[in-house]
């Protein structure tokens, strides 16, 4: 199965499917990622805060996969806004890494406003070969116009919330007008919500003989949406790689398209409500 790649807007490439570490247990994420590179995943995902870069950059050694196949994000966490050299620098140690492939401001914080700050120590340590890439995470429009307004560098990606409960169709569309990719966190709800049920999933899952998982995951991917999703358990790991089979119809995407809740979707923290703690 081959990963589509997606071209951003500073020239670089990444793959469209990745694996997800979010709350995955520390002492679980080296055998995990392992896991996950053996069945042919090569974008990584990954953030300081999770607590758990340790581990990634252990499987990755590990792995024997040169480096230059890899594709490793990681992220800026809230309370090093003004400290991001140092940050990275802490943050590479953990991996084993000379550089990253994707380096992202975690949450804006507009409460605090650093993140221009941020930003612009980020455009630095990209020229500096610290990172091939940089992107912002949980930004909404206002907090991207502030970066565009006082720099002439423009995230490559923005990390949102985003599954069929949450599409954000009106904001998604102003991100990419700004030629920022879009990528998905919690893709399929992060468990917290009776989205498996539905039958605009079930129906399509049963005629194509996948799992709901896949069936969202395909969602994603059909509009052009960068997705990693995150399980625990090596045969999920593998099921959501497995997605490269089969095609939703226009019909099928329309009708989970349908089923958006706006707002009363989100299961994580509106961005303007996260603070540095």
């Amino acid at each position: 199965m081959t990963v589509p790649m997606i071209k951003l807007n500073d020239g670089n490439c990444i793959p469209q499917l990745g694996y997800g570490v979010f709350q995955v247990d520390p002492d679980k994420t080296e055998e995990l990622v392992l896991e996950a590179l053996r069945v042919g995943y090569r974008h990584i995902d990954t953030a300081a805060i999770y607590g758990n870069e340790e581990g990634v950059g252990r499987a990755i050694a590990k792995s024997g996969i040169p480096r230059e196949e890899l594709f490793i994000t990681t992220k800026l966490w809230n309370d090093r806004q003004t400290d991001a050299a140092a940050a990275l620098d802490e943050s590479l140690h953990k991996l084993g890494l000379d550089y990253v492939d994707l380096y992202l401001i975690h949450w804006p914080c507009p409460a605090n406003d650093h993140y221009l700050e941020a930003w612009k120590e980020l455009i630095k340590l990209r020229d500096a070969g610290k990172t091939r890439s940089i992107g912002v995470s949980n930004f909404e429009i206002e907090h991207l116009e502030k970066l565009e307004t006082y720099t002439d560098v423009e995230p490559v990606v923005n990390q949102v919330e985003l599954h069929p409960y949450l599409q954000r169709w009106r904001e998604l569309d102003a991100f990419r007008a700004h030629n920022i990719q879009i990528e998905a966190w919690g893709p399929l709800g992060q468990g917290k919500s009776d989205i498996f049920e539905q039958p605009e999933i079930t129906e399509p899952a049963h005629k194509y003989g996948v799992s709901p998982a896949q069936v969202i995951i395909r969602w994603h991917l059909q509009n052009n949406v960068i997705v990693f999703p995150k399980s625990a358990t090596p045969s999920r790991i593998a099921e959501n790689f497995d997605v490269f089979g089969f095609e939703l119809s226009e019909d099928e995407m329309a009708a989970i398209t349908g089923l958006d809740r706006g707002e009363e979707g989100r299961g994580g923290s509106h961005p303007n409500d996260v603070n540095v703690s």
